[in-house]
């Protein structure tokens, strides 16, 4: 009898350890089903929604506030570095909400659903650091000191400490595109490439210290895009031309350029491997973005012939013409690119197959997804 109580409690046991099992993978199931209620996002022109155009001096305004900058979707310029939506835009339209509010020109706007430090031209890396090293930044709104004006505006945008708290904690939080511009300085010098590989490193430490301070904040998610192809990007095919056909791989790229961006996103995805680790209940999303532009840029007639490029004379300029229909183009400005890559962009990111680990939308309201949905194809693809 007394055995036969035993095996009967070895199978209670057992029988509670599988609850227990079953209770824990449905909590950290739910734990990663995202419903964000609010986006919060650092980084340069390629998530900035207006924080350069309203820094600037009226009297020298950014290049992003003139025409043809915002014709296609705003129908005027926004300060975005686009024809039209970036990326961050379809990711709120995406989720339901609001466009993100810049937040240096707009200390009294309206910051309950969203609120952007990302500003154009803006380095991961310290401006003096950088200017110490002869690379010169045009602007001292570093990662930095977006996320330090990000703390001291908390008693503004949200109020009490567990107010700021459960906002950061329920927050799609953005890091980026940044680094870009940390790397642009010295290539756009022509700098070697070992000297611009020894900045890589510094970045990628920098950006998982501001997540790493974010987590400290209550930030449970990320979305931490890596580095553009680089070598097929209008302003790098430009300044690096070359009649060497061998630098360039069947789509016309600079291979060596693409090589130091995937460099680069190797660094980045072991960097959050290891915060994954220390952090099992925040979820660290990588967003590939250098796949997700690659597939487009493979394709040179979108580019135009030639490349349309002059640094001297910018998009935004006077007397500078735009493309009759920026939707059949990658590329916008020769470093930014047209809303309808963002779109393409924006839709392999939040569905598939270019972020790691994916999203998981299933508790987002079958509403909000099928009315916010991106479409599968683009006019970019169709053209």
């Amino acid at each position: 009898m007394a055995s036969l109580d035993s095996h009967v409690l070895k199978k209670l046991v057992c029988l509670s350890f599988s609850t227990l099992f079953i209770m824990i993978t449905m909590v950290n199931s739910e734990s990663q089903c995202q419903n964000f209620e609010y986006i919060i996002s650092f980084g340069d022109s390629i998530a900035d929604t207006g924080n350069l155009l309203c820094l600037s001096d009226r009297n020298n305004l950014s290049l992003n506030g003139f025409p043809p900058y915002g014709e296609t979707f705003f129908h005027h310029p926004t300060g975005r570095s686009s024809d039209g939506r970036l990326i961050i835009d379809f990711i709120a339209e995406f989720l339901g909400l609001p466009y993100v509010t810049p937040y240096f020109g707009s200390k009294n706007g309206n910051f309950q659903k969203g609120v952007n430090f990302a500003v154009g031209s803006a380095t991961a890396l310290e401006a003096s650091f950088l200017e110490e090293r002869g690379y010169h930044c045009p602007h001292n709104i570093s990662l930095g000191v977006q996320v330090k004006v990000f703390k001291e505006s908390l008693p503004n945008l949200c109020g009490l400490p567990s107010d700021c708290k459960n906002m950061i904690g329920n927050a799609l939080i953005l890091m980026g595109e940044i680094g870009g511009n940390d790397h642009n300085g010295p290539f756009f010098q022509r700098r070697p490439i070992d000297e611009v590989k020894e900045l890589v490193p510094l970045v990628i430490s920098t950006i998982s210290s501001a997540i790493t301070e974010l987590i400290s904040m209550g930030g449970r998610t990320f979305l931490v895009p890596g580095e553009f192809p680089i070598g097929c990007s209008v302003a790098y095919l430009t300044l690096y031309q070359t009649s060497n056909m061998e630098e360039y791989d069947p789509f016309g790229c600079l291979k060596w350029l693409n090589k130091f961006g995937e460099y680069h996103d190797e660094q980045l995805e072991a960097e959050l491997k290891r915060l994954r680790k220390l952090n099992h209940h925040v979820n660290i999303i990588y967003a590939d973005y250098y796949n997700a532009l690659l597939g487009l840029n493979q394709e040179p007639t979108k580019y135009g012939e030639p490349y349309n490029f002059n640094f001297s004379t910018c998009c935004g300029s006077f007397g500078v013409d735009s493309c009759n229909d920026p939707s059949k183009y990658v590329a916008w400005d020769g470093i930014h690119m047209t809303e309808a890559a963002y779109k393409f962009m924006a839709d392999g990111i939040l569905k598939g197959p270019y972020t790691s680990p994916p999203f998981n939308w299933t508790c987002l309201s079958s509403k909000i997804k099928n009315k916010n949905s991106l479409d599968t194809q683009s006019s970019l693809m169709n053209s």
